[in-house]
C-alpha cells in the first residue's frame, strides 16, 4: 500500500511496514528513481521516499546544503518522533543525508550513501560551477546532455532509450534555482575534517563507472570514517537504484541485517 504524507512542508510516499528506511533522491533525478527497489525493501521496512525541497510536491526552501539538511531533519522528526532512522541517499540526496548525520546524529541510526564523498576534486568542483552558470544563463535544457552523461554510462544510455527520455524529462522539471544553489554548494563542499566524527554504521556504495562522484571519492571517504564499509558496484554509474536495482537491494538488505536497530515507525 502507498500512502502520501506531508511533514515539515515535505511531501513523501510511504510503502510497506516495519522499521523506517528513508530514501533521498539525487539532484539530477527524482523520487521515481527508487521505484525499482521499492517493492523488495517494503517487504521488510516502512520505506519513506520524500521529494527533496524544490522537487515533486515539496516546495523549495532556498539556502545552502546545510539548510536543506536541517529542513529534512525536521521532516524525520515528524515521521519518527524522538527516534533514529536509517537513511539511504543517492548523489545529492546522499550529501543531504550525510549532513543530517553530522548535524543531527541523534536522528540517524545508520547511513547508506551511493555516489557521495567528503569532497570533490578540483575538476569536479569546476563541473558543478559550470553547470550552475549554464543552467542560470541558458536553462536546464542546455545542461541536459551533461547531466545525463553524469548519471548514466554511454552503453546504458544506448540500451535504455525510453528510460533516458523519461529521466531527461524529470531533470527538466527541476527548479532551476534549486539546481543552481545545489551545484554551488557541492562545488565548495569539504567535510574531510568532520566525517571522522560519524559514530553510526555507514555503507558507501559507488558505481565503477560513476563520473559524477568517482570511486576515488568513496575510497577517500572510507579511509576517513572508521565505521564505514565500501561496496563498488560493477557496470554502474551514478544512479545505482535505476541501473543496478538488484545489487542495491542486496547491499541494503545485507546492511540492514547487520545493523538492525529494531525501532518501529510511529
Amino acid at each position: 500500500m502507498t500512502t502520501a504524507i506531508v511533514g515539515a512542508g515535505v511531501h513523501a510516499r510511504t510503502y510497506g511496514d516495519g522499521p523506517p528506511l528513508v530514501l533521498f533522491h539525487s539532484l539530477l533525478s527524482d523520487s521515481a528513481s527508487f521505484d525499482a527497489v521499492m517493492p523488495r525493501l517494503a517487504e521488510r521496512s516502512t520505506v519513506i521516499v520524500p521529494d527533496l525541497p524544490g522537487f515533486g510536491g515539496s516546495p523549495a526552501i532556498g539556502g545552502e546544503l546545510t539548510d536543506v539538511a536541517d529542513h529534512m531533519a525536521a521532516f524525520l522528526e515528524t515521521i519518527a518522533p524522538g527516534d533514529a532512522v536509517t537513511l539511504f541517499g543517492n548523489g545529492y540526496g546522499a550529501f543531504v543525508a550525510l549532513q543530517i548525520a553530522l548535524r543531527h546524529p541523534d536522528r540517524v541510526a545508520s547511513l547508506m550513501l551511493a555516489g557521495c564523498g567528503a569532497r570533490f576534486s578540483d575538476p569536479g568542483r569546476e563541473a558543478f560551477r559550470n553547470m550552475a552558470a549554464i543552467g542560470r544563463t541558458r536553462g536546464l535544457a542546455a545542461v541536459a546532455d551533461t547531466a545525463m552523461a553524469r548519471l548514466f554510462a554511454p552503453d546504458f544510455q544506448a540500451a535504455h532509450p525510453d528510460l533516458m527520455a523519461e529521466r531527461r524529462a524529470a531533470f527538466l522539471r527541476t527548479d532551476i534555482a534549486v539546481f543552481e544553489q545545489a551545484c554551488l554548494s557541492l562545488a565548495t563542499l569539504d567535510l574531510t575534517q568532520q566525517v571522522g566524527d560519524l559514530a553510526m554504521p555507514v555503507l558507501m556504495m559507488v558505481g565503477d563507472q560513476d563520473a559524477a562522484t568517482p570511486p576515488a571519492m568513496a575510497t577517500e571517504f572510507v579511509q576517513l570514517v572508521s565505521a564505514a564499509d565500501l561496496r563498488i558496484l560493477p557496470h554502474c554509474a551514478h544512479v545505482p537504484p535505476l541501473q543496478a536495482p538488484d545489487l542495491v537491494i542486496e547491499a541494503i538488505i545485507e546492511f540492514l541485517d547487520r545493523h538492525s536497530h529494531g525501532h518501529e515507525l510511529t
